[in-house]
């Protein structure tokens, strides 16, 4: 979708009144939910959940009970199909949750609120408010307990499937354990720092402080609450800074051993999920995002391997050892075409095989010097990453080809066919703004320079003639 269309769309669904956008994302909630349309429904969804976020001021409308409940789950949210981690809940679970509550898990509670609610009216928090949707909560947790603890009453697997499909049914428990907890969460909330950019030694201890509370130590709960402190991190893979401090060792072995392991599980999926969203630009031909991630992912890959002893062998090094795999397979197919793609617009061609109004298009220019661009990050990061020899040599080979061709591309411009002429233009332009990537702006100059010499001293010497 380009800037426009998408600048139109969110204005259009910034002007729909809040209950048709509550609608709106309840129905693409629902598509969600049933695989249909996933990649219509998570934009608009994403643009939504802005505009409300924005219009709401963080806080949730009072006549959605639903986002009121589920409010304290806001912050361990996952959307899209990207696989799950400890530490997440998938967003489209919360909607059957709520419909179950209201049909047969807490209907005379969920009624009562939703009726509280109607005669508030005023849409504004309030402590009435907050104190039902607190009473809410414990409701809605112990009404899920009930349904999936060992005390479960008459056919169990029936009655989680009248809840909502598998994903959902796996989602339940972590639902029931944050809303009983919802206190404890708010209160580290309020101990963090807002953000952390640097994870050294009396950060870590003042978030362990901040986690050490027995509520929040739970196998179902820490990872909720390290989730967190990575929000706060300017490097979330720092997060395993906590493990190791815990461990009192850097030994794999011995960080496994403790609770806080699961730092560093938590650490390597979200890598192995940007190697993953890395890979699909590349596709795509989209590199507006690639030098941050690839800068992410570099300092994530290189501070597991110092700050962890991984042994190759273990479940933690393999999975390592396959995400730079994956991140270096996907450079490398895309770096090995670069130079082919600028040969292809700067390889010179004898005057009788230029055809009369041959062009250039302007968009495969700008492809190739994002290509270029692209090919010059990798380099920064090519090291950790495995493509280091692949990176250097192609690079190398573009600087060399470019320089050389462009000069090449200039001569031709003072003599052969003048019906030749504005493609040979076209290409020493194109050429030019290689070298600005490849070179610098003042090199391109140069260059832009001799090519306007080139033509104007052709223009005198046919007027001489």
């Amino acid at each position: 979708m380009s800037q426009t269309s998408h600048e139109r769309l969110r204005e259009y669904l910034a002007q729909l009144p809040p209950r048709s956008q509550a609608l709106l994302m309840r129905e693409f909630e629902r598509a969600l939910e049933r695989g249909e349309d996933t990649l219509v429904a998570t934009f608009v969804l994403g643009e939504l959940r802005k505009i409300v976020r924005e219009s709401d001021d963080t806080q949730p409308r009072s006549d959605d009970p639903a986002r009121l409940l589920f409010r304290s789950i806001e912050p361990f949210l996952a959307d899209g199909s990207t696989p799950l981690r400890p530490g997440q809940i998938r967003r489209t679970s919360l909607l059957p949750v709520w419909q179950w509550l209201l049909r047969e898990g807490a209907p005379e509670q969920a009624g009562e609120f939703e009726a509280m609610l109607g005669r508030a009216g005023d849409g504004q928090p309030s402590p009435q408010v907050d104190a039902a949707v607190r009473k809410l909560q414990l409701a809605a947790a112990d009404a899920i307990q009930k349904i999936t603890g060992p005390t479960a009453g008459g056919d169990k697997q029936r009655a989680l499937s009248r809840v909502g499909s598998p994903n959902v049914v796996e989602d339940l428990l972590p639902i029931a354990a944050l809303l009983q907890a919802r206190d404890a969460l708010d209160t580290l909330n309020g101990r963090l720092p807002s953000y952390l950019r640097a994870f050294g030694e009396s950060q870590i201890a003042s978030a362990s402080s901040a986690l050490n509370v027995p509520s929040l130590q739970t196998p179902l709960l820490l990872p909720f609450a390290l989730s967190l402190v990575m929000q706060r991190l300017s490097s979330p893979w720092q997060i395993i800074r906590l493990a190791v401090k815990m461990a009192a060792s850097d030994d794999e072995i011995r960080v496994a051993a403790t609770p806080y392991g699961v730092a560093v599980t938590v650490a390597l999926h979200d890598l192995s999920c940007l190697a993953a969203s890395l890979r699909a630009d590349i596709r795509r031909g989209h590199f507006a995002n690639v030098a941050e991630n690839l800068k992410t992912l570099h300092d994530g890959v290189r501070g597991l391997r110092t700050e962890l002893d991984l042994r190759s062998d273990s479940s933690w090094g393999k999975q390592l050892t396959s995400i730079r795999a994956e991140i270096s397979n996907a450079l490398q197919s895309e770096i090995d075409s670069v130079p082919g793609r600028v040969r292809r617009i700067l390889r010179q061609k004898a005057d009788k095989d230029i055809l009369a109004g041959a062009r250039i298009d302007a968009g495969d220019v700008d492809e190739v010097a994002a290509l270029i661009d692209f090919v010059a990050v990798c380099r920064t990061y090519a090291s950790e990453l495995a493509i280091n020899e692949v990176t250097l040599r192609t690079y190398s080979d573009l600087q060399q080809y470019v320089e050389q061709t462009t000069e090449a591309l200039v001569q031709s411009l003072r003599g052969g066919d003048p019906r030749a002429r504005p493609y040979r233009q076209a290409q020493v332009s194109a050429a030019v703004r290689f070298c600005e990537v490849l070179f610098g702006r003042d090199y391109a100059s140069l260059m832009s320079r001799a090519a306007e010499n080139a033509l104007t001293g052709e223009r005198k010497s046919s007027r001489a003639s």
